[in-house]
């Protein structure tokens, strides 16, 4: 929060200014949290959750008062009273902010379709603090606007309306000029643009899935104590002691003991075993079958990809071959198989996921913009977008290249929850950069109907605010600095990949393909535009002031 005002001060240069994200943002947060924890009652949730809801809380609330404080200042400084600044911000960043807050939780509600308890109970809880910060900045955020007035601009720009300046650019001449830069030069920044995302996305093809075990706990805490007692254990007996396969059969009769002794035995010698405990007899209640328990411990560690391999052969060989056509059912439980078979559920589904997401929002931007272009482009772009974010991760947590500067000591697996919900929430905020830079872009092309200047003053004016919000690098990037390694990498992957998202792809790489397509990017079939409901987040009249400063298109 600390580090959010700084930049906001240093964005907005008026302490008032600074404050108002912020301050909406906490009261819908502690709101939102207060929920969350209610429906946890009823719920099954991951442990990690609260912190979840807080990273993506105060990423998008802070993010989508931004949006609307800024166009709401830029009003004012034109001349605009308090009423029609507002007005005005809300009939065009506000129905930016709206439809952008929809599709973030739509891409979250996403993970119900993966079918795990606790995921689905966190999608649920983090699409609630999203809404709610959401709703803030488009109704507590504009009262307190009202309640400031004039006081959210700075004391020059105060000084200025006295004395009737009210004939200010809403564009920025540096970013008038840079827009200018990428016109001429749209295909070399376009192709240095797109290697930096290849480049950085490269790792992703590496991931490992996989639950990571104690020896990737933090050592240099001295009140953290599972690490060292994992290497004490790794030292007297082996890796895999501390993650031991546990072997179960319903049992019902000495033959069915014998067959199963045998299968231990099979499984014990099996190569990647060190050992297998004596069956272990439970005998049960009436109506009920006996069973029989043993355990057989790896060679490897708990995390190790050829501790999953010995899973597997086990399931699929070791078993069936010992039990030489027994009618005995023998099951490969405990942790290390579960974490195991969490990983495999998820990873199978992940493609699932990412297409039901993409093909929504194709659909949602097909229907707001009118194009077919647009969203296409949007969905490659954010694509790319996560596949950096994955990259980085994989790169430093298994990877351990620059592991030190986030706390990584030890290398592991990528914990399976982490792709499904950092795709879910990236690309949601992925969306939201999208939908304010082309929004802005399409409103002027409406009223220009030339696509180069329309770009070029869509850029122009949403450039330094699109840049301004990646405030949300720091406060995803200060959740490195807690010791949940799943936090630890969502804030890692989600600080990467507003930064790629903010300072490679929406003013370079998006301008520079907008460019080169031209007027394609506006292309609809009528039988397709004929069918679709209609929906625009361009202005509807509200007053702006005068917005007939020139735009360098050369």
């Amino acid at each position: 929060m600390l580090a959010a005002l700084i930049v906001l001060l240093l964005v907005f240069g008026s302490f008032i200014a600074a404050s108002l994200p912020l301050l909406s943002t906490a009261i819908a947060l502690l709101s939102a949290l207060s929920l969350i924890g209610v429906l946890s009652n009823s719920i099954s949730m991951a442990s990690f959750t609260s912190q979840l809801c807080i990273l993506i809380g105060l990423g998008v609330g802070i993010d989508y008062s931004l949006f609307i404080l800024t166009r709401t200042r830029s009003g004012l400084r034109r001349g605009l009273t308090v009423d029609e600044a507002v007005a005005a911000a809300g009939a065009t960043a506000g129905r930016a902010v709206l439809f952008a807050g929809i599709t973030v939780c739509i891409a979250l509600l996403g993970m119900l379709v993966v079918g795990v308890g606790v995921l689905s109970g966190a999608a649920i809880a983090a699409s609630i603090a999203v809404l709610l910060p959401m709703a803030a900045a488009l109704t507590l955020l504009p009262a307190f606007i009202g309640l400031f007035g004039r006081r959210v601009l700075t004391r020059r720009h105060r000084a200025g309306l006295a004395r009737g300046e009210t004939d200010v650019p809403e564009f920025s001449k540096r970013w008038s000029s840079w827009a200018t830069t990428v016109q001429g030069r749209r295909v070399g920044f376009g192709l240095a643009a797109l290697a930096v995302l290849v480049a950085l996305g490269a790792p992703f093809f590496s991931m490992r899935q996989g639950t990571a075990d104690y020896s990737t706990d933090p050592t240099t805490t001295t009140t953290t104590t599972t690490y060292r007692a994992y290497e004490l254990l790794v030292k007297g007996f082996a890796p895999g002691f501390s993650g031991p396969l546990q072997f179960v059969a319903p049992v019902y009769s000495q033959a069915d003991q014998a067959t199963f002794a045998t299968v231990v035995a099979a499984a014990g010698a099996a190569p990647g075993a060190v050992a297998a405990t004596p069956p272990a007899y439970f005998p049960a209640g009436p109506g009920h079958p006996a069973v029989d328990v043993a355990e057989v411990y790896p060679a490897t560690s708990p995390q190790a990809a050829a501790t999953s391999r010995l899973i597997t052969s086990l399931r699929s060989t070791t078993i069936p071959h010992a039990l030489g056509g027994s009618h005995l059912q023998v099951l490969v439980g405990g942790q290390t198989a579960l974490a195991d078979d969490t990983a495999s559920q998820l990873s199978s589904k992940l493609a699932i996921f990412v297409g039901m997401i993409v093909a929504l929002s194709f659909l949602l931007l097909m229907v707001v913009f009118r194009s077919l272009l647009i969203p296409a482009t949007a969905a490659v772009m954010n694509l790319l977008s996560a596949a950096a974010a994955f990259g980085v991760v994989v790169a430093v947590f298994q990877w351990g290249w620059l592991g030190s500067l986030v706390g990584v000591t030890h290398t592991g697996p990528v914990s399976p929850l982490v792709p499904i919900l950092m795709f879910a929430v990236l690309f949601g905020l992925s969306m939201d950069y999208e939908v304010f830079l082309v929004s802005r872009i399409q409103e002027e092309w409406l009223k220009r109907r030339d696509n180069s200047a329309t770009v070029n003053l869509g850029q122009a004016i949403t450039g330094r605010t699109i840049t301004a919000a990646a405030i949300m690098t720091v406060v995803f990037a200060s959740f490195t600095l807690t010791t949940d390694r799943t936090i630890k990498m969502i804030g890692l992957g989600m600080a990467t990949a507003i930064v790629v998202d903010a300072l490679i792809i929406r003013t370079v790489l998006v301008p520079a393909v907008m460019h080169t397509l031209g007027k394609r990017n506006w292309y609809l079939p009528d039988v397709i535009d004929r069918r679709l409901p209609p929906l625009r987040l361009e202005d509807d009249g509200v007053p702006r002031g005068d917005d007939r400063a020139p735009v360098s298109v050369a």
